[in-house]
């Protein structure tokens, strides 16, 4: 599942792919925004983690995918 998040105060988004459901990312977004946690931990597919400060959250976009067309071919 592909994952964008906003950072208040930051230029560009952070963009990483996670092994996890849309439900399971639902839960871990909505526990930092509720206060539960003071950081959004999140860890990719490749294993990096990243961490990002509730408070500083602007938006948490999650989606499907996409997967990368090669070539010049008509859509």
């Amino acid at each position: 599942m592909e994952v964008k998040i906003g950072v208040q105060h930051a230029p560009r988004e952070i963009v990483l792919e996670s092994g996890l459901s849309a439900d399971e990312l639902e839960s871990i977004v909505a526990d930092a925004l509720s206060g539960k946690t003071q950081l959004l931990s999140l860890t990719d597919i490749k294993g990096r983690k990243v961490l990002v400060p509730a408070d500083r959250l602007s938006y948490v976009d999650l989606g499907e995918p996409s997967s990368r067309k090669v070539g010049f071919g008509a859509l």
